[in-house]
Protein backbone atom coordinates (compact mmCIF):
# COMPACT_ATOMS: atom_id res chain seq x y z
CA UNK A 1 0.00 0.00 0.00
CA UNK A 2 1.50 3.35 -1.15
CA UNK A 3 0.39 6.31 0.27
CA UNK A 4 1.67 9.93 -1.73
CA UNK A 5 1.87 12.94 -0.03
CA UNK A 6 1.38 15.78 -1.66
CA UNK A 7 3.71 18.60 -0.23
CA UNK A 8 2.44 22.02 0.06
CA UNK A 9 4.63 24.84 -0.73
CA UNK A 10 4.95 27.12 2.62
CA UNK A 11 5.95 30.72 2.89
CA UNK A 12 7.10 32.18 6.56
CA UNK A 13 8.13 35.24 7.80
CA UNK A 14 8.33 36.58 11.26
CA UNK A 15 7.19 39.89 12.46
CA UNK A 16 7.40 41.95 15.83
CA UNK A 17 5.60 44.87 17.91
CA UNK A 18 6.30 45.96 21.20
CA UNK A 19 5.82 42.68 23.07
CA UNK A 20 4.03 41.09 20.22
CA UNK A 21 5.76 37.78 17.95
CA UNK A 22 3.81 36.78 15.39
CA UNK A 23 4.80 33.85 12.71
CA UNK A 24 3.02 33.85 9.69
CA UNK A 25 2.91 30.71 7.32
CA UNK A 26 1.58 31.29 3.61
CA UNK A 27 0.06 28.52 1.36
CA UNK A 28 -1.83 28.72 -1.69
CA UNK A 29 -5.36 28.70 -1.22
CA UNK A 30 -8.37 30.71 -1.03
CA UNK A 31 -7.48 33.50 0.70
CA UNK A 32 -8.66 32.27 4.63
CA UNK A 33 -7.17 33.83 8.01
CA UNK A 34 -6.37 31.29 10.83
CA UNK A 35 -4.52 33.20 13.48
CA UNK A 36 -4.15 30.55 16.68
CA UNK A 37 -6.67 28.37 15.54
CA UNK A 38 -9.65 30.33 15.25
CA UNK A 39 -10.91 32.37 12.24
CA UNK A 40 -9.45 35.43 11.74
CA UNK A 41 -12.41 37.88 12.35
CA UNK A 42 -13.36 36.17 15.20
CA UNK A 43 -9.80 36.27 16.84
CA UNK A 44 -9.61 40.05 15.98
CA UNK A 45 -12.81 40.51 17.44
CA UNK A 46 -14.81 41.11 14.31
CA UNK A 47 -12.80 44.28 13.77
CA UNK A 48 -12.57 46.04 10.44
CA UNK A 49 -9.65 48.06 11.22
CA UNK A 50 -7.51 45.35 12.79
CA UNK A 51 -8.38 42.78 9.75
CA UNK A 52 -7.41 45.28 7.19
CA UNK A 53 -4.08 46.09 9.17
CA UNK A 54 -3.18 42.25 9.44
CA UNK A 55 -4.00 41.84 5.16
CA UNK A 56 -2.61 45.07 3.80
CA UNK A 57 -0.08 43.75 2.41
CA UNK A 58 -1.60 41.49 0.91
CA UNK A 59 -4.26 43.88 -0.60
CA UNK A 60 -1.54 46.38 -1.94
CA UNK A 61 -0.19 43.48 -3.84
CA UNK A 62 -3.74 42.53 -5.25
CA UNK A 63 -3.19 39.24 -4.15
CA UNK A 64 -6.30 38.74 -1.87
CA UNK A 65 -7.93 35.58 -2.41
CA UNK A 66 -4.44 33.83 -3.67
CA UNK A 67 -3.13 32.33 -0.05
CA UNK A 68 -4.55 30.91 3.03
CA UNK A 69 -2.56 32.50 5.96
CA UNK A 70 -1.61 30.25 9.16
CA UNK A 71 -0.44 32.71 11.68
CA UNK A 72 1.05 31.73 15.57
CA UNK A 73 0.99 34.79 17.86
CA UNK A 74 1.54 35.30 21.53
CA UNK A 75 2.09 38.34 23.44
CA UNK A 76 0.80 41.85 23.54
CA UNK A 77 -2.61 43.18 22.98
CA UNK A 78 -4.62 42.90 19.60
CA UNK A 79 -2.84 46.00 18.12
CA UNK A 80 0.57 44.70 18.73
CA UNK A 81 -0.50 41.52 16.97
CA UNK A 82 -2.64 43.10 13.94
CA UNK A 83 1.03 44.85 13.43
CA UNK A 84 3.37 41.92 14.04
CA UNK A 85 0.95 39.73 11.97
CA UNK A 86 1.23 42.74 8.71
CA UNK A 87 5.43 42.61 9.10
CA UNK A 88 5.25 38.77 9.42
CA UNK A 89 2.71 38.58 6.34
CA UNK A 90 4.92 41.65 4.03
CA UNK A 91 8.52 39.50 4.72
CA UNK A 92 6.75 36.30 3.39
CA UNK A 93 5.55 37.71 0.26
CA UNK A 94 9.41 39.02 0.13
CA UNK A 95 10.06 35.02 0.34
CA UNK A 96 7.55 33.90 -2.67
CA UNK A 97 8.82 36.59 -4.78
CA UNK A 98 11.65 38.97 -4.80
CA UNK A 99 9.68 41.79 -6.68
CA UNK A 100 7.59 42.23 -4.82
CA UNK A 101 9.95 43.69 -1.94
CA UNK A 102 10.10 46.93 -4.18
CA UNK A 103 6.42 47.84 -3.57
CA UNK A 104 5.95 46.47 -0.17
CA UNK A 105 8.84 48.60 1.19
CA UNK A 106 7.57 52.11 -0.54
CA UNK A 107 4.08 51.37 1.30
CA UNK A 108 6.50 51.13 4.96
CA UNK A 109 5.55 47.47 5.36
CA UNK A 110 8.64 45.95 6.01
CA UNK A 111 9.65 48.59 8.61
CA UNK A 112 10.17 47.12 12.13
CA UNK A 113 8.47 49.59 14.46
CA UNK A 114 10.64 49.51 17.60
CA UNK A 115 8.77 51.30 19.43
CA UNK A 116 8.92 49.84 23.26
CA UNK A 117 7.06 50.94 26.50
CA UNK A 118 9.70 52.67 28.64
CA UNK A 119 10.91 51.01 31.90
CA UNK A 120 10.04 52.97 35.10
CA UNK A 121 12.73 55.06 37.09
CA UNK A 122 12.97 54.54 40.97
CA UNK A 123 11.37 57.81 42.53
CA UNK A 124 8.55 57.97 39.96
CA UNK A 125 5.33 56.46 39.34
CA UNK A 126 5.60 55.68 35.75
CA UNK A 127 8.80 56.04 33.45
CA UNK A 128 8.01 60.23 33.71
CA UNK A 129 5.50 60.62 36.14
CA UNK A 130 6.83 61.90 39.58
CA UNK A 131 4.75 62.23 42.88
CA UNK A 132 3.00 65.38 43.43
CA UNK A 133 4.95 67.91 44.87
CA UNK A 134 3.63 69.69 47.92
CA UNK A 135 5.54 73.50 48.46
CA UNK A 136 4.46 73.22 52.52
Amino acid sequence: MSTSYHKKIIYSGTGRRKTSVARVNLTPGSGKLIINGFPGEYYLQFSPNYLRISCLPLQILGLDKEYDIYVKTEGGGLTGQADAIKLGLARALCNINPNNRMMLKSEGLLRRDSRNKERKKYGLRKARKAPQYSKR
